[in-house]
């Protein structure tokens, strides 16, 4: 059975920091590539970043790059995403999901298997 777990979320301060992990089980890791997404009310999901499992290559979202960071412990089978510097507009459900490679990882469609997301809150 596939399964992508996310570690719970939380509430942070605007400026503070959190990191989500994602436990992937059920599929061959290291043939997949991992994506971030994000879900505020009454938005679409939003890509937020990507990692490739292969080759560690790392993708971000312009609203993120320079505050996020996303990493792979591929001895877990799982990926990192540290949110630096949180305003109050990464406010959002995040969802973790695997697709073979990351050049199609803003798309929704480009995915195989969603975790079950997580809630992030960032307070002014």
């Amino acid at each position: 059975e596939v399964q992508l777990v996310e570690s719970v979320g939380g509430l942070v301060q605007a400026g503070g920091s959190l990191r989500l992990s994602c436990a992937a089980s059920g599929f061959t890791f290291d043939d997949y590539a991992i994506g971030w997404f994000r879900q505020a009310p009454g938005k679409e999901r939003e890509g937020v970043s990507c990692i490739s499992s292969s080759d560690g290559s790392t993708y971000y979202a312009d609203s993120v790059k320079g505050r996020f960071t996303i990493s792979s412990d591929n001895a877990k089978n799982t990926v990192y995403l540290q949110m630096n510097s949180l305003k109050p507009e990464d406010t959002a459900v995040y969802y973790c999901a695997a697709l073979f490679g990351c050049s199609g990882y803003g798309s929704i469609t480009a995915y195989d298997y969603w975790g079950q997301g997580t809630q992030v809150t960032v307070s002014s």
